[in-house]
């Protein structure tokens, strides 16, 4: 990832974060003056996401949205667009599909009753960094409060979740720890729960201003806390079983 250094300096939390996922290049004046990178663990030599996990589908191919709208339109494949790349949702294996059903489980049962509603995937959220910047995303969990507000006139919901959840798998790591990360942050996504069935761990990062004020990571039998929705919860030993 490149960023000048102004922007570096204006958020500096923000990227500090995210470079314990990948070096982050900082320029000025359009040239390359440093590098922000992660300490690596001196006896697997490898930082917090162990490997750069492959792009998965088609391998990030560039496009325009409105080739993107042109190839998904007729297709009962799952893709989603994100940055100006198409990406092929693959089929998730067992142990997301069990953390997904047992926490969507939670969010229903909590939900009831109250303004807001969690939704499941495939459902696609369409996300504007600015006019000229689309993106749709189909994220595994998402939490919608202006659900009524927001559908357009072919019942598709056009507005942003208070809340996002994406399930890690092998083959999504990168996309779902840096690429989401920033689009959520940057498009007023307010809290994003990051589930890792793989090291059993959940991560909640707390959203505002366009930057992390907050994050918490979860392990072992720790029960998982909503930062945004007081009284929301899960237990790690049901999630991950």
């Amino acid at each position: 990832m490149k960023v000048n250094s102004t922007e570096l300096q204006n958020n500096f939390g923000k990227y500090l974060v995210l470079a314990a996922y990948e070096d982050i290049i900082i320029t000025r004046n359009g040239m390359e003056i440093a590098r922000l990178t992660a300490i690596r663990d001196a006896a697997s030599g490898q930082g917090r996401v162990m490997e750069k996990a492959q792009e998965y589908g088609l391998g990030g191919r560039r496009a325009s949205y409105e080739e993107f709208l042109e190839l998904t339109k007729n297709s009962e494949e799952r893709y989603e667009y994100i940055d100006g790349e198409i990406y092929l949702l693959a089929s998730p294996k067992t142990a997301h599909q069990v953390a997904l059903t047992e926490l969507f489980g939670i969010f229903y049962n909590w939900f009831q009753g109250k303004k807001c509603t969690p939704m499941v995937a495939p459902y696609d959220i369409t996300l504007r960094r600015d006019p000229e910047d689309i993106n749709v995303v189909q994220p595994d969990i998402m939490v919608i409060c202006d659900l009524e507000e927001k559908l357009d006139e072919n019942d598709y919901y056009k507005g942003v979740p208070a809340l996002v959840v994406e399930i890690l798998s092998e083959g999504t790591r990168s996309k779902d720890l840096i690429k989401k990360l920033d689009l959520y942050m940057s498009c007023d996504v307010r809290e994003y729960w990051i589930v890792n069935p793989i090291n059993r761990e959940v991560t909640v990062y707390l959203f505002e201003d366009k930057n992390i004020s907050g994050y918490t990571t979860y392990r072992k039998s720790e029960v998982v806390q909503s930062y945004i929705f007081e009284g929301l919860s899960a237990e790690l030993g049901r999630i991950f079983k």
